[in-house]
């Protein structure tokens, strides 16, 4: 349990130790500090409510690294929980395990949304990743893996691309036109192309994703869009032109044929920048409308941040009225425990020098006694008048003394009391002891009167003095005989006379 934190219940990591003695990962305790004003340690509530104090307010600066505490965390002895993985070692080389372990599950680093063990990556990569590149043998383009496996002349745009830039048909050619239309427009791509890639793959765009990030890669990928297709419309462009002009090696006329080819050039050119200038003017009208956006959305967020100030400042007024009524309430029960503790002596105390003192839960009393967890019992305070002497009794259930072990302990304390300064000094009264038979037949009875050169019966001058009495007051094999009945029912009576 000590290697836990008292916040978040895993193992410590970079241990502080809190004044209240609690310990906390350095993380957590930042977290708590900077999340909660006048943050109070959960432990100490847990433990014990009432007894809340300055201790227990967190601050970082109140706390202090655990060296101790880290080092034997860094010697503990773990082993490695991912199935298959059989590596076991100290803590502190266990992060470095995970970082290497052949067993974990990793996300594939390409983002095709893939999570395979580390150890079969490489075959992923190799066989199954979607995005992942491989260079075609024709053109020398990377590719993605799975469109290059598809087939060349189906999936492959750009092998179509490289074809139509050698190629020496006519541009007029119905072969040559379908192509270009295919390496155009999106909408004539393959189902392998259009499974799960971007709409702008036939242009050259390689992303790969479910339709969610599709949609997200549509909206962040807009300016590369825009230069893909500027690219692939000069390419076009340069592919028609080269046509254009095999076309026109083959006329008779060379000069004839010159001029068409630059008037053809003209006009591809013409109608590329044409339709180049339209789509800018789309691009431009939607730049605009998500220029607005962003605007209206900023003054969202800045609308926001003010309200969120504004809750945080009545989080924090509310924060403090707490915190003070909390203190108003610890004050209080405290008053409320001295008055109850009050109220106990005054119904306990007597005043005419005969005091009975019933010890209940002895059997618990007697073995927490053997153990040293409590060694002895302080009785309520009783006077021997009104105005007298106060006094109590202490008790040892497993002895003390020359009686440890083997007797019951009786001893008298004089106290510090409210008149003592009109009493005379020492004290100088016979004091009788008696353990009370509870069938009334054999009372254990001893007496002694106060030896006045000890300072046990000089004028108190702290709270009590020195305790004195009788360290052989009973055996305890007597204690507990069937023959007499000392205890009964858990319970036993004291008695004490002062004459």
């Amino acid at each position: 349990q000590k290697f836990l934190c008292s916040n978040c219940n895993n193992i410590l990591k970079k241990a502080l130790q809190t004044l209240c003695g609690h310990r906390y990962c350095s993380a957590c305790l930042t977290w708590i500090v900077r999340n909660n004003k006048n943050a109070i340690c959960q432990k100490c509530k847990e433990e014990d409510p009432n007894t809340l104090g300055e201790e227990s307010l967190l601050a970082e600066e109140r706390a202090f690294g655990d060296a101790a505490i880290n080092k034997e965390i860094s010697e503990l002895r773990v082993h490695c929980v991912t199935l298959g993985c059989s590596w076991s070692g100290i803590m502190k080389d266990f992060e470095e395990h995970q970082s290497l372990c052949e067993y974990a599950l990793i996300p594939c680093h390409t983002g095709c949304g893939h999570v395979v063990m580390r150890r079969k990556l490489a075959d992923h990569l190799e066989n199954g990743c979607v995005n992942n590149v491989t260079v075609c043998q024709q053109c020398q383009c990377s590719l993605a893996s799975s469109e290059y496996q598809v087939g060349t002349f189906l999936s492959h745009r750009k092998a179509l691309y490289c074809w139509l830039q050698s190629s020496v048909v006519p541009f007029s050619h119905p072969d040559f036109v379908a192509l270009g239309e295919y390496l155009i427009f999106p909408d004539h791509s393959t189902p392998s192309a259009t499974k799960d890639g971007c709409c702008f793959s036939a242009v050259g765009c390689a992303f790969r994703g479910s339709k969610e990030k599709i949609k997200e890669h549509k909206k962040s990928a807009v300016g590369a869009h825009m230069l893909l297709l500027l690219q692939h419309m000069r390419q076009l462009q340069g592919a028609l032109c080269s046509a254009a002009r095999a076309a026109q090696g083959l006329s008779p006329q060379p000069e004839l044929n010159l001029r068409n080819e630059s008037v053809l050039q003209q006009l591809v050119r013409e109608k590329v920048i044409s339709e180049l200038e339209n789509k800018l003017h789309v691009f431009e009208n939607i730049v605009a409308v998500l220029n607005k956006e962003v605007e209206s959305s900023n003054l969202e967020i800045l609308a926001f941040r003010r309200q969120s100030e504004l809750d945080q400042n009545i989080i924090r007024g509310l924060e403090l009225k707490i915190a003070e009524l909390h203190r108003c309430l610890t004050q209080k029960d405290a008053g409320l425990s001295s008055l109850h503790k009050s109220l106990l002596f005054s119904e306990q105390a007597s005043y005419d020098g005969i005091f009975l003192w019933k010890i209940t839960e002895v059997g618990r009393k007697l073995q927490d006694s053997v153990t040293g967890r409590t060694v002895s019992l302080y009785s309520p305070a009783f006077y021997t008048a009104k105005y007298g002497y106060k006094v109590c009794l202490r008790v040892y259930l497993n002895g003390d003394g020359t009686g440890k072990g083997t007797h019951l302990s009786l001893f008298f304390v004089v106290m510090k009391g409210d008149y003592d300064a009109l009493l005379p000094w020492p004290f100088r009264h016979k004091v009788t002891f008696m353990l009370l038979d509870q069938n009334n037949r054999e009372h254990v009875i001893d007496a002694f009167r106060p030896d006045l050169t000890s300072a046990s019966f000089q004028r108190p001058v702290s709270d009590m003095n020195v305790a004195s009495g009788c360290p052989m007051f009973l055996p305890l094999a007597k204690l507990h005989s069937p023959k007499h009945a000392y205890v009964k029912e858990d319970t036993l009576f004291l008695k004490c006379i002062i004459e």
